[in-house]
């Protein structure tokens, strides 16, 4: 699919690398709306920024943030700090950031279960577990055909049961993010049916699949490629895959390569991409339309909040949030 080039961008002025303006992120100043890293490069955009709310970090000293996933009931944001092999939690009702799992098996991206159960992506244990409402834990998967697993990546969840997730290489690649290990399978994407512990391979095209999410109707699944900077869609049948094809290759501004990590859907069909300069915002035809510009390389990206429309954000050592003009499509 074709893409709006770099050049619509606006110029960033005195800007650090990743082009977002010089600002005061720990709020001590306030920024004038409206907010001038939230960037409209397609006049479709303009509906989903909100003028008079500004970007916000929410936390930072983690060493990697990534797997944001939103709980609705507990009103809390979930997200991991990898190297630091914990799980964080910000509260929306006071704003305080804590510990909420240690250790936590140095896990990736996670989700919730229309059951309201965590499940996480895990390189310690080269595993997708779920967490019990009694505190066990239930491993979804782990091995595909007797071989273990490279290091589960990103997941999520169909409301037929499924669990689609992404198994590349990187958590295995060294000590810093997991434990080194040689890998006994394809990168690829899978389908685990928690019921019957059936575990599918739905698809090994990508490189080095990445994120991964649903369209609003859960027809078409989005599958970002690391590996070759390219995000992929296909249509559902059923358990498979068909006609997979590249929906859009990013760039950030001036050209410089630039790939989607985490990815989310609204209820519109935009896909939202943590990839740098922060955030990239791609309308249901392939085009970008909007850009996030943070201080930091966004790695994943969640709706939250009580009206699920606060864009959260986790960028290598900090944690932001937006609230936008749109919905998360899915619970989390």
């Amino acid at each position: 699919m074709a893409l709006c080039g770099a050049a619509a961008l606006p110029a960033a002025g005195q800007g650090n690398s990743n082009g977002a303006t010089q600002r005061d992120w720990s709020g001590q100043q306030p920024v004038q709306y409206p907010d001038p890293d939230i960037i409209a490069i397609d006049n479709r955009f303009r509906k989903y920024i909100v003028g008079n709310t500004a970007i916000h970090r929410l936390h930072t000293g983690t060493l990697w943030a990534e797997g944001p996933a939103w709980n609705g009931v507990g009103r809390y944001l979930l997200w991991s700090d990898i190297p630091n092999n914990v799980q964080m939690r910000w509260l929306e009702e006071d704003g305080r950031v804590t510990v909420f799992r240690n250790p936590s098996g140095y896990s990736n991206g996670n989700t919730f279960d229309f059951e309201g159960r965590e499940l996480s992506c895990e390189h310690g244990g080269r595993r997708v577990a779920r967490y019990e409402p009694n505190g066990t834990i239930t491993t979804i998967a782990d091995k595909y055909q007797g071989k273990r697993l490279n290091s589960p990546n990103d997941i999520v969840v169909h409301p037929d049961g499924g669990v689609w997730f992404t198994d590349p290489t990187y958590g295995i690649q060294g000590n810093y993010e997991g434990f080194q290990a040689q890998s006994e399978l394809k990168p690829a994407v899978y389908r685990a049916d928690p019921k019957t512990g059936q575990i599918d391979k739905v698809s090994d095209e990508a490189d080095q699949p990445n994120g991964v999410c649903f369209s609003p109707d859960y027809k078409k699944l989005y599958v970002a490629d690391t590996g070759m900077g390219e995000t992929r869609v296909y249509d559902i049948d059923g358990k498979t895959l068909r006609n997979g094809k590249r929906f859009v290759k990013l760039e950030a501004p001036g050209g410089a390569p630039s790939a989607a990590d985490g990815i989310r859907c609204d209820v519109d069909g935009n896909l939202w991409c943590g990839a740098r300069p922060g955030v990239q915002i791609v309308a249901p035809d392939g085009i970008r339309i909007g850009i996030i510009r943070l201080p930091e390389n966004c790695a994943n990206i969640s709706f939250g909040g009580t009206k699920r429309n606060r864009l959260f954000m986790a960028a290598s050592q900090s944690l932001y949030s937006v609230y936008v003009g749109t919905t998360g499509a899915h619970i989390a």
